[in-house]
């Protein structure tokens, strides 16, 4: 049965069209009959009792340059359609708080994906706190004491803000490094928030896995490798996406989160695992599905809305 289906996410007209999982997640629903329909976060609204957005019905192609074709600009009543997905870039602001406050109003009834509450009280780096026994020493705090503290314990730390994204503000301290105090302060002139501090994991050299779950079940994964001389291995600051399979530490790490992501509604997972260790499990907006359909031939987006569909049709 064909869906309607609402994108809100970042401009899809300047998406990569070989790499962005939004615009695969978008074809792939296209090629199984679904409407599309495209707005920006910003045109998000609440009025009068409905949950509205002002944007353009879309027709989407694998050709560079000329991916998309708009509609008539429109605004529809999101609880008219049949899902809505969530895909945003971060920061984890309010502004991003505020659009899961307004889409959770129309969800389950509009299957929001992944679901509203869940992100809003899943951040990548947070959720993990709650299996300590799999991820490396972690520390939150704004406090510096607390945090030179952990770094006397540790020695060689990573240290980035709390809501970062992509890769970004992200600092390898190691024991020689002096320069804590100065990060505190820059950080901190900029937000109120606190930072996250992980013991380093010099398996990094050999790459960050990007284990991808759907409704809390592995799929694949994808190894990142960072640059010459570049502690980050994110694929938005330069880091090499490879070909790898699922260890059974992996496994292992996905048996534990699985039944946690799916309770809570999170379809579409990217989780971060660098040698034994799970660093993050992101929920808002994750990436890796094109990078796996290349090196493994598994087409993610076509398992995303087989679960999708079965959910829609119960």
């Amino acid at each position: 049965m064909p869906l309607k289906v609402a994108f809100q996410m970042d401009p899809i007209g300047s998406v990569n069209i070989n790499a962005d999982s939004s615009f695969r997640i978008a074809l792939e629903a296209q090629v199984r009959g679904h409407e599309l329909f495209f707005y920006t976060p910003d045109k998000l609204a609440f009025v009068e009792g409905r949950v509205t957005a002002r944007g353009f019905p879309i027709e989407l192609r694998r050709e560079a340059g000329n991916h998309v074709s708009y509609g008539p600009e429109a605004e529809v009543d999101l609880a008219e359609f049949d899902v809505v997905w969530l895909r945003q870039d971060p920061p984890f602001d309010m502004g991003y708080i505020t659009t899961t406050h307004l889409l959770e109003m129309i969800h389950p009834s509009t299957l929001v994906v992944n679901d509203p509450f869940w992100v809003r009280n899943s951040p990548e780096k947070l959720l993990v706190l709650r299996f300590p026994d799999l991820t490396p020493p972690t520390a939150i705090a704004r406090d510096l004491a607390t945090i030179r503290a952990f770094k006397a314990r540790h020695g060689d730390i990573i240290l980035k803000p709390l809501y970062g994204n992509g890769g970004a503000g992200v600092f390898r301290l190691d024991p020689n490094d002096r320069n804590l105090a100065s990060l505190h302060e820059l950080f901190t002139g900029m937000s109120r928030e606190p930072l996250i501090v992980q013991k380093f994991l010099p398996d990094v050299a050999k790459g960050d896995k990007r284990v991808i779950l759907v409704d809390g079940e592995p799929i694949g994964a994808i190894n990142r490798v960072p640059q010459a001389g570049e502690t980050r291995s994110n694929m938005h600051v330069g880091g090499r996406p490879e070909k790898i399979g699922l260890t059974d530490r992996d496994l292992e790490i996905c048996a534990r989160i699985g039944p946690v992501l799916r309770e809570k509604g999170q379809v579409f997972v990217g989780i971060d695992v660098i040698g034994d260790w799970l660093t993050e499990i992101n929920v808002t907006s994750p990436t890796g599905l094109q990078e796996l359909e290349r090196f493994d031939g598994t087409n993610g987006a076509a398992r995303i809305w087989e679960v999708i569909e079965a959910k829609r049709a119960g």
